[in-house]
């Protein structure tokens, strides 16, 4: 599926933009068509993980195209069948909870609705300080909900930050091909990761 074309949106987890990266290189470098989206915060803000027009340009470069910014620029993903499969990664505690209720108020929620409008697959990534908190409902329900598909996430950091999930990553390709036949990678949780990992996922 070389003529594969994928929407890949990053939100503030900014302490997992060079995992999403690293994925996001990876599939350019299949030859897959990607499109890449960034939340307003994503695309603004300047944190010790790096500088937001660095990234952009990164990604730019990357992806030979623009990154979309904009509500309005996110609105014809839909109706135009710009994409195939919408990947959220990393998707914040923020943006789950807006998806699970159908708020439409980001660049990157504007692309997921508008991407579902052709009843195609989107895959979460998930990276949030309070998944199993205030959170979890909201993922919950999206676990529940059809055409949302997870990368399969653990406790990062269960001693210090009990409440905190972050997904592999590296399982977001497999991921992908499960969710693009409709099927959800198994399991989708997984056992708690050894060790102590960066902090800052929102």
């Amino acid at each position: 599926m070389s003529n594969l074309r994928i929407g890949f949106a990053l939100c503030g987890s900014f302490c997992t933009f060079e995992k999403a990266l690293t994925q996001m290189e990876m599939l350019c470098q299949t030859g897959y068509e990607v499109l890449p989206i960034l939340s307003y915060h994503a695309a603004s803000v300047n944190t010790r993980f790096g500088q937001a027009n660095d990234f952009i340009q990164r990604m730019e470069t990357l992806c030979r195209r623009k990154v979309i910014r904009t509500i309005e620029e996110a609105e014809p993903i839909g109706p135009k069948k710009m994409t195939d499969i919408m990947i959220v990664a990393p998707c914040t505690g923020n943006t789950a909870a807006k998806l699970a209720h159908a708020i439409t108020d980001t660049p990157v929620t504007m692309a997921v609705k508008s991407h579902l409008r052709q009843e195609k697959p989107v895959l979460l990534c998930l990276a949030t300080n309070d998944a199993l908190g205030a959170s979890a409902q909201n993922i919950g329900r999206l676990l529940n909900t059809k055409h949302y598909y997870f990368v399969p996430f653990s406790q990062d950091d269960p001693v210090n930050k009990p409440n905190s999930l972050v997904a592999d990553f590296r399982l977001l390709p497999q991921a992908m091909d499960y969710a693009l036949r409709e099927q959800q990678l198994q399991p989708v949780l997984q056992s708690p990761r050894p060790g102590r990992s960066s902090s800052g996922n929102a």
